[in-house]
């Protein structure tokens, strides 16, 4: 009797401590209450109106949670958000909900199972980035209609495979939807040129793979729908092009991040590559931030899932877009946004920075020493560029953008072991040779980072909110990318311009002292 009344105090505490945690996560996530993810009927809900539906998420879904963000702000999908607004170029401007197929409630009532017609599919579109974020259940893939290389190889076992084998070709009816055997669209496409026009334009893009996908869909009979493996768990579909380089891969992991927010999932999505590219260590980080990955040709027979999300083009995202247009937004603390929302301010580059700290178990609130507490300690990052092989298509050496690095990194050297004011820490960023979770490490913990132009300094999307930003620009790299993620992530930036691409050691120390002063060194 003394054993069983202790087990259930012990089973009431537990249950408390996990009301109260539960607590703290949704308050900190005030959306969670007013919006619950959609569906394909109703863009606010994520569960259907209609009766027995409950194919569209997997009930006992094993995918990652969500992880707390200090940065976080509601993904409201609110249409009154301005065209030109930060909100809209950095992920919540997908407003206009458009469905292209809806699943039949008479079906619904008779299967009690979501089988038999219950296919739907639907896309948002942002006008400002001109782009969609598309959704669907009872999508089907077959891999034998998609042509590409397998994918997911070693880099040394495909040196030489053009890229045009790497991208995928698809058949008509690569991918298709479940509709009711009475349905009149049966047999037929899903979306119209016309619909891929105005919605999923082309643009200065050479292929649009997502826009090819869609075409791709036709729709088939409830008889015809059968599958070799159904993915129960919400699943992004997504197509890379420039995936060996860091840049670019950013862009890719902040839209799947993005479609992810923007389609409501409770947990963090599977990721399905449909593409052919070799295996890079940039994967790492793919596996980090979301649930799992595959690639499409990993799969035989048709595969099925109960609900796909396809992810829109790096280069259709603000960080790229911003590139060649003027997208006028600084970076504020959330805390401000809440109270004080502006159309010219974000948080979003803080809130997808974290997310990475937080894919890796890395603490998203440490904050570097302050100068009057006594502890005068700073890290400076020097990141490198160093020579490797990227894909097979790469020689192995990289451009150099700063011909006289080492001169300038051992001047650097010397110089950080002479300070008196504060101690400096000067690391070696040879990030070629680093894990991804020790390169965003060595990022977040860097009072300043230091670099010549290149991919590596992308990283500074996951640097501390007190971060300062040292870029040396060759001539010939003069080149906005960092300039623009500091400003929208609210990063002080400094740049020292070359006449051709040799530093002198003197002028990048001076550069780096008039910083530390103004971090009480």
């Amino acid at each position: 009797m003394k054993m069983n009344t202790k087990s259930l105090k012990l089973l009431i505490s537990l249950f408390l401590l996990n009301s109260i945690t539960l607590y703290l996560y949704f308050s900190s996530h005030p959306d969670y209450f007013r919006r619950p993810p959609p569906s394909p009927t109703n863009p606010h809900h994520f569960r259907s109106s209609f009766p027995h539906h409950t194919a569209l998420v997997s009930l006992s879904n094993s995918n990652k949670p969500w992880p707390i963000l200090p940065s976080y702000l509601p993904w409201s999908l609110t249409p009154n958000i301005g065209v030109t607004s930060c909100e809209a170029y950095f992920g919540n401007g997908f407003t206009r909900s458009l469905h292209l197929l809806k699943p039949s409630p008479e079906v619904y009532r008779r299967s009690g199972n979501g089988g038999g017609g219950g296919g739907w599919f639907r896309c948002f579109y942002s006008r400002t980035l001109r782009s969609s974020i598309c959704e669907g259940g009872r999508l089907r893939m077959h891999p034998e209609k998609i042509r590409m290389s397998v994918g997911g190889e070693a880099v040394e076992s495909v040196i030489g495979r053009r890229e045009e084998e790497e991208l995928p070709e698809f058949e008509a009816g690569a991918f298709d939807l479940e509709v009711g055997e009475r349905s009149e669209r049966r047999g037929g496409k899903l979306v119209s040129e016309g619909f891929l026009n105005e919605y999923l334009q082309k643009g200065q893009i050479s292929r649009h793979t997502m826009r090819e996908l869609i075409d791709s869909i036709r729709l088939v009979g409830a008889n015809e729908f059968e599958c070799s493996q159904w993915i129960e768990e919400p699943t992004l579909l997504v197509t890379r092009f420039e995936y060996a380089n860091l840049f670019h891969t950013i862009t890719d992991w902040y839209s799947a991040y993005v479609s992810s927010r923007v389609a409501g999932l409770p947990n963090r999505p599977q990721v399905v590559f449909v593409d052919g590219h070799c295996m890079t260590q940039l994967e790492e980080t793919w596996k980090a931030v979301f649930s799992g990955l595959r690639y499409a040709k990993n799969f035989s027979g048709p595969v099925c899932f109960r609900h796909a999300i396809l992810s829109p083009l790096g280069y259709e995202t603000a960080m790229f877009k911003g590139l060649s247009e003027n997208i006028d937004c600084s970076g504020s603390p959330a805390h401000d946004l809440w109270q004080n929302p502006d159309e010219k301010k974000t948080a979003r580059i803080s809130e997808f920075g974290e997310m990475i700290r937080a894919a890796f178990a890395l603490p998203l609130q440490r904050h570097h020493q302050n100068p009057k507490s006594g502890s005068r300690s700073h890290n400076i990052l020097f990141v490198r560029r160093e020579d490797y092989l990227a894909h097979p298509r790469h020689g192995g050496k990289v451009q150099s953008r700063l011909s006289n690095e080492q001169e300038v990194f051992d001047a650097l050297k010397t110089w950080s072991w002479n300070h008196t004011e504060c101690k400096l820490n000067l690391i070696n960023g040879l990030f070629g040779h680093m894990s991804m979770k020790e390169q965003v490490r060595a990022i977040q913990d860097a009072s300043v980072i230091v670099g010549a132009h290149g991919a590596g300094l992308t990283h500074i999307v996951s640097a501390s909110p007190e971060a300062e930003i040292l870029e040396i620009v060759a001539s010939e790299f003069r080149r906005p990318h960092f300039a623009l993620i500091s400003q929208w992530k609210g990063l002080k930036y400094h740049p020292i311009y070359l006449g051709g691409s040799h530093a002198n050691p003197t002028v990048v120390i001076e550069k780096l002292r008039d910083i530390l002063k103004s971090l009480g060194c």
